[in-house]
């Protein structure tokens, strides 16, 4: 088994733990989409890029929204934590932060933005 299957196995598992079904990498998120940090990880030769991610705010449970994509590459991405930080990220290290949809905690049902007067 090769990295990215273990990566896949264990972003599949975090899904259906936490009864989502369904995640996606930070860096494939489309512009105004909202979610919550369900995992942060990098390969063991990239400790030091998790450890940053973790020291800016992207820690599991953090309310992450996708503001821009840069114009060329599409690098770098503008990300907001939780309704407070804004951050640009490089594409690459967004792919490290595993994210699930933001889910109502009382009906576990998704969250829309403008139930919570998010522009």
């Amino acid at each position: 088994m090769n990295g990215n299957d273990e990566q896949e196995r264990r972003a599949f598992e975090l899904g259906c733990a936490v009864g989502l079904g369904f995640t996606k990498p930070l860096g494939l998120m489309r512009p105004g989409s909202v979610g919550r940090i369900l995992a942060v990880q990098c390969g063991d030769d990239k400790r030091d890029i998790e450890r940053g991610l973790l020291e800016m705010g992207f820690v599991e449970g953090a309310c992450v929204e996708v503001l821009h994509h840069g114009f060329l590459g599409r690098d770098p991405l503008a990300v907001r934590i939780n309704q407070s930080m804004t951050v640009a990220l490089r594409r690459c290290e967004a792919n490290a932060v595993l994210v699930g949809p933001l889910l109502d905690e009382l009906s576990a049902r998704p969250v829309y933005r403008r139930e919570h007067g998010i522009a």
